[in-house]
């Protein structure tokens, strides 16, 4: 388990991105102090959190399964207002086909 640093610098530095490294962990593509960084993922994880419930599953098969069933209807089926109301596969191909010219 990788502690939260103290200093944001920690972030940065070489001990940290070697310790990432290590453990086959790809680093954050941010700017250092960039609020933004990470607001993407922490919405989608709270959107699966609420949608997903706080289920507890008795196997990890079962926690999987779960999750990649709502994944699939994530990307598949469920709108999204800052698209456009499309789903991300309808997001992902409106976007190939626009810049395929």
């Amino acid at each position: 388990m990788l502690h939260r640093p103290i200093e944001l610098a920690q972030y940065t530095s070489s001990q940290f991105r070697a310790a990432l490294a290590e453990h086959r962990i790809r680093p954050s593509v941010g700017r250092v102090g960039s609020c933004y960084d990470n607001a993407v993922a922490e919405a989608f994880f709270a959107t699966l959190k609420t949608e997903i419930g706080t289920t507890i599953w008795r196997t990890r098969a079962q926690a999987r399964q779960d999750v990649f069933t709502w994944l699939r209807y994530y990307n598949h089926n469920r709108l999204h207002s800052t698209i456009g109301q499309n789903t991300p596969a309808e997001a992902r191909t409106n976007y190939r086909q626009a810049h395929a010219a």
